[in-house]
């Protein structure tokens, strides 16, 4: 269960991400609301990840997961490209939260 709250966190804050950027500065109404509602419940999902799972880790999966999905959601629907440095280094940081899901003892498997 644990993971499925961190997941719906993630996704969550992927759509508060997505408004913040619809918003232009915060000067449109609906973006703003999106925004508002889907970071709460983000950290709210998250707050209930984080009864059994250590903040580091949570935080990990959290921060890689969401700039992995935030880049693919910009590349999609918003048209922006990525260069190969930023490809190699979200590959990075992916695999370092496969490494942690795998071989961490503290990742609460």
């Amino acid at each position: 269960m644990q993971y499925i709250f961190l997941v719906l966190a993630i996704v969550f804050e992927v759509i508060g991400t997505t408004a913040m950027a619809a918003s232009h500065q915060f000067t449109k109404l609906v973006p703003v609301v999106i925004l508002v509602v889907s970071y709460g419940l983000a950290f709210y999902f998250l707050s209930i990840t984080l009864k059994t799972l250590p903040v580091g880790i949570a935080y990990a999966v959290w921060s890689g997961l969401g700039i992995v999905f935030i880049s693919l959601v910009g590349y999609v629907a918003m048209g922006q490209k990525l260069d190969f440095a930023a490809a190699i280094g979200m590959s990075m940081i992916v695999g370092g939260v496969i490494v942690i899901q795998l071989f961490s003892k503290t990742a609460g498997h």
